[in-house]
């Protein structure tokens, strides 16, 4: 299935899992694997319904201007502007210092409070569902923009996968820590491994993808190989890169920027133009490739699929 989210307007309210039934649903299928005896660790067999989908199949042609109310940017440029501080701090620094990162074969560690806690492989990982193609805004905290065809799972159906607890309330997300092939691990920038986390109920919104591919192509080095996270309505270092853990916890877990500077970036990190960095205004934003600034938008464009996971939340103090 293929989700247009410039304009998305096909995911309704009473499509989204309830929290309660979402609890309750996992935990009887946690009790059916203890009656059964339960899963060894990293043995689970995989049934999987996917059809074998290739990257290759997802093409940017069907893409329009036209048809989507915005134009996408350009795989140059969204594969030569980066931020993955892991290969460097400049925006060009990753296409440059990524080339030999080697993303193959390529595992993740699941952890915490789960029934199926194991080490899984990245064809697991992909098979837990269909290939989709999404296009999402791409929105950084250092108000320059994107529209991206992305090529992904849901995550919603990988963390179907592993039957978290009732308890776990977080899901939280480790890079890959190898300063040998990731020369930017050898700097203090940030406390390595580079971490990010999401409430459960973030975690489980039907806009939030695990990517494996642009514009048809496999994810390139720079952008996060083989697997990253995309939230589209948060800003997007919340989005993290080659994935290796992925945890469950009752408690809200660390997260790099925010341990960084927990003045300036907050564990919710959410597109909100009425709260400003506190060196810069969030109202406007650049798109790459445009000249012009526009107006920055509520939840990047998404409010309508994500304002109720923040009802009666103060946005200033929890941003």
């Amino acid at each position: 299935m293929l989700i247009k989210t410039i304009k998305i307007n096909d995911i309704k309210s009473s499509e989204i899992t309830s929290e309660s039934s979402y609890y309750a649903r996992r935990d009887f299928l946690i009790s059916l694997t203890a009656i059964g005896g339960g899963i060894a660790l990293g043995s689970l067999a995989l049934e999987s319904k996917a059809k074998d989908l290739k990257i290759s199949e997802f093409k940017e042609n069907k893409w329009t201007k036209e048809y989507l109310g915005e134009s996408l940017t350009s795989f140059d440029d969204i594969t030569n502007y980066n931020n993955f501080y892991e290969f460097g701090t400049r925006k060009t620094d990753p296409s440059k210092n990524a080339k030999d990162f080697k993303s193959k074969p390529w595992t993740i560690i699941v952890d915490g409070l789960c029934g199926n806690p194991g080490r899984y492989s990245y064809d697991q990982i992909i098979r837990t569902s269909n290939l989709e193609e999404r296009v999402y805004r791409f929105r950084c905290v250092e108000a320059w923009s994107m529209v991206v065809p992305w090529v992904g799972v849901p995550l919603k159906s990988v963390i179907n996968l592993f039957n978290p607890l009732s308890k776990a309330k977080y899901v939280a997300f480790e890079t890959l820590l190898d300063p040998k092939q990731m020369p930017g691990q050898k700097s203090n920038i940030l406390e390595w491994p580079y971490r990010e986390g999401l409430r459960f109920d973030e975690a489980i919104n039907p806009l939030a993808l695990l990517a494996v591919g642009i514009y048809g192509k496999e994810l390139p080095n720079q952008n996060g190989a083989p697997i990253r996270l995309v939230v589209p309505w948060k800003y997007g270092f919340k989005s993290i890169k080659s994935i290796v853990r992925i945890s469950f916890s009752e408690h809200e877990p660390q997260t790099s920027w925010n341990m960084a500077s927990a003045s300036e970036y907050g564990f919710y990190s959410n597109v909100n133009p009425e709260v400003s960095h506190p060196r810069w205004s969030q109202k406007k934003e650049r798109r790459i490739g445009e000249f012009f600034k526009q107006p920055s938008l509520m939840f990047n464009g998404y409010q309508n699929e994500v304002e109720s996971l923040y009802e009666g939340m103060n946005l200033r103090k929890f941003f």
